[in-house]
């Protein structure tokens, strides 16, 4: 064996050894997201409105920071494990909670302002009268203290929060939980002079606007303490004392954005989307060794490789795996044995025109170099633009689509053309059997181009006639605004009961749908985030069945305007992208030209059958929009570069002739590899679960799509405009 073979193979070996000792025990190296391990993610604006207009800028960062930092020191106070807290534009902070189950407290410890005042309570009978007659006196406010007792207390604090030094878990005297107050030295001299001044009078205790306790002072209190008595249970008192200690925010926050996966549905997440990986790889895998015989099992050793390579650099890059992830993995599943499908059958031309088989693998992998660079580049500007303007959930798919493809062309081209080079020393005349199903055709295509424009055309028309027609319907609660709570009762529920339980809470024009698979599945659509008032109003209404939080989405309405905005950003940010390289490559405007209707087609017919079928458009979906343009483009990119061949290689040949040509030459490897594909997008769209239900369908349409606008738009484009 050549010494450069074998030092390839060596290197190779090692880096196979490398990504398992990196990877290895899994489950205990990757970093599962959110949606698959469960917990939150919040969109937090710090409410800026009440602060003056011509505040700086440098106040207003000051503000957002200390913010940040608050809200961090609280968060410790949780326990979780690998909280993420990150600053997003000028006023909105990301929080990322995994694990954690009891939103309703984590909401709670975050949103608390916990402005801390104490107010002296005014004295004068009569006075509380014309306050309870709705005349309140100038300089006093009229609340009700923790019994639900009516107090007219000042406005104006006699002291604040500042003059806090600690606040811990304690009990009052009767045993019950409370928390002690400590001020600093400056505190407590104040304190001592209010309660000495005020003798006989009450002091009420007013956290964020609402009374906790109003004792009666009865002597000077000089010790430097206070105690704020409540019904508290211990883990209120104690969060109470965590938010005091860490002193308040300095402006008030605003939840934007609530997205929760309940631990049940993140584990029905990962086996859903493992079971159709393995279901939809075990089907490419079969495919390739038997249609490809010695071609396709090399390709199926290499792929085991690229998911090695894939895995080991989640983990290197402590990168997180999401529900996306997973699918993406299933993607490079099928787009790895794509470039060798492409190498298959050029190696399988070269053989049918005498070539030797030494020549003909030289000649298949130099041939089909071009095209695989090209077709996984422009995949790769969507996922890096998915990166880019994404979040989540989004960005791991993205980040994931990256490293796959990357993986792949390496062991498509590098890989298996060892393994190749390896079996041809030891095998002269190397038995490179091939299926072939789809016969040599000689269609013409460019004939009946006005027919394929006439069927977009009209196809595009109705769908987004019905799309136009829809308005907002078409949007999910991503671009809306509004919340979905999806919950899991133990038995199955019926639904007038279930639409009286949701009348008594108030929220009888509450969408309910129930689960057709599993009827102990019911998901609601709201206005707004309900999902506290719906569990409270279930345990009451429902004593005996419990229901469990699957999942909470909740977008406010500037979130989602702002997602909408950055979704259509990105999505044509990615198909510019994609036109200008293509533009480059192929050094004539019309290839970019042609490649960006084709884009446009394909999204444009996704964006119809959304609309046909009644499927909201979400952020996974424009997801799988921008997936769908960068695959697409695929097989486009391979007849070009066919077309740009046979220009150079068949000079006297019509134009109109080397484009049916050079359709007709890869139609067989166009169909094969999109139906590699969609092996994987058929079993995540069947076995991948709710999650990826409508994101695999629109990958589904997108790559039948994709095949008909590269042959039947793309291309004539390409001839119109030459022969004009």
């Amino acid at each position: 064996m050549p010494k450069n073979l074998k030092i390839k193979f060596i290197l190779i070996s090692l880096l196979m050894v490398f990504c398992i000792w990196v990877i290895h025990p899994l489950k205990d190296k990757i970093n599962l997201g959110l949606d698959l391990q469960g917990g939150m993610f919040l969109t937090l604006q710090v409410d800026m409105s009440k602060l003056p207009e011509n505040i700086k800028p440098d106040v207003r960062n000051d503000i957002v920071d200390r913010t940040i930092e608050i809200i961090r020191k609280r968060i410790d106070q949780l326990g979780v494990k690998e909280p993420s807290i990150s600053r997003q534009g000028a006023d909105r902070i990301i929080v990322q909670l995994p694990g954690v189950t009891d939103r309703t407290r984590a909401r709670k410890l975050i949103g608390r302002t916990a402005q801390l005042e104490f107010r002296l309570v005014g004295n004068d009978e009569n006075k509380l009268k014309e306050a309870l007659a709705g005349q309140i006196p100038l300089g006093y406010e009229l609340k009700k203290d923790e019994d639900g007792k009516d107090l007219l207390i000042e406005k104006d604090p006699v002291m604040t929060g500042d003059s806090l030094a600690d606040a811990v878990l304690s009990r009052d005297n009767y045993g019950r939980s409370s928390v002690k107050l400590d001020f600093t030295p400056k505190g407590a001299t104040l304190f001592s002079n209010i309660t000495g001044a005020n003798v006989n009078r009450q002091l009420a205790v007013v956290l964020d606007g609402e009374i906790y306790s109003a004792p009666n002072i009865r002597e000077r209190i000089s010790g430097g303490s206070a105690e704020i008595t409540g019904n508290f249970s211990i883990e209120e008192a104690k969060d109470l004392s965590t938010v005091l200690r860490t002193g308040a925010l300095p402006a008030p926050i605003i939840f934007g954005e609530e997205r929760t996966v309940g631990p049940l549905l993140g584990q029905d997440s990962i086996k859903s989307g493992v079971n159709a990986t393995l279901i939809g790889g075990i089907a490419v895998v079969s495919f390739m060794a038997i249609y490809y015989f010695i071609g396709g099992i090399l390709a199926n050793i290499a792929l085991v490789l690229n998911i090695l390579l894939v895995l080991a650099a989640l983990v290197i890059m402590k990168a997180t795996l999401t529900l996306p992830g997973i699918a993406g993995i299933g993607l490079t599943i099928g787009m790895a044995v794509d470039a060798n499908v492409l190498i298959n059958e050029r190696i399988r031309e070269e053989l049918l025109q005498g070539k030797s088989t030494r020549t003909a693998i030289n000649n298949g992998y130099g041939r089909a170099f071009p095209a695989i660079f090209d077709s996984n580049v422009t995949t790769i500007i969507a996922a890096v633009l998915l990166v880019w303007l994404g979040s989540g959930p989004i960005r791991g798919f993205g980040l994931t689509l990256i490293i796959g493809l990357l993986a792949s062309m390496f062991t498509a081209i590098v890989v298996t053309k060892l393994l190749i080079d390896m079996m041809c020393l030891k095998w002269k005349n190397l038995p490179l059997k091939m299926m072939q199903l789809i016969p040599s055709t000689k269609i013409d295509f460019i004939k009946i181009r006005w027919i394929s424009f006439s069927i977009s055309i009209v196809f595009l028309i109705i769908g987004l006639s019905f799309f136009g027609h829809k308005g907002e319907a078409n949007y999910g609660i991503d671009f809306t605004g509004g919340a979905i709570q999806e919950f899991k009762f133990e038995k199955p529920i019926e639904m007038d009961s279930l639409r009286a339980a949701m009348s008594d809470i108030g929220l009888g024009d509450a969408l309910i749908q129930q689960d057709k698979k599993d009827p102990t599945i019911v998901i609601l659509r709201t206005a707004d985030n309900q999902a506290d008032s719906i569990i409270d109003g279930f345990v009451k209404s429902f004593p005996d069945n419990k229901a469990e939080v699957l999942s909470i989405d909740s977008v406010g309405p500037v979130v989602g305007n702002l997602l909408k905005k950055n979704a259509a950003m990105a999505l044509a940010l990615a198909m510019l992208a994609i036109c200008i390289y293509i533009w480059i490559r192929f050094r004539d405007f019309v290839y970019g030209f042609a490649g960006l209707v084709a884009l446009f087609h394909d999204v444009l017919v996704a964006v119809a059958v959304c609309a046909l079928t009644n499927r909201p458009i979400d952020l996974l979906m424009v997801t799988a929009f921008m997936t769908v343009a960068g695959y697409s483009i695929n097989d486009t990119v391979v007849i070009f570069d066919r077309i740009r061949e046979n220009i150079r290689l068949r000079r006297k040949t019509g134009f109109k002739d080397i484009i049916n040509m050079s359709i007709n030459q890869t139609l067989g490897r166009t169909l094969w590899t999109t139906v590699t594909t969609l092996c994987i997008v058929i079993s995540l769209y069947l076995l991948g679960g709710r999650v990826l239900h409508n994101f695999a369908f629109i990958m589904l349409i997108g790559f039948v799509s994709g095949i008909y606008s590269t042959i039947f738009i793309a291309t004539p484009l390409v001839y119109i405009w030459e022969k004009k």
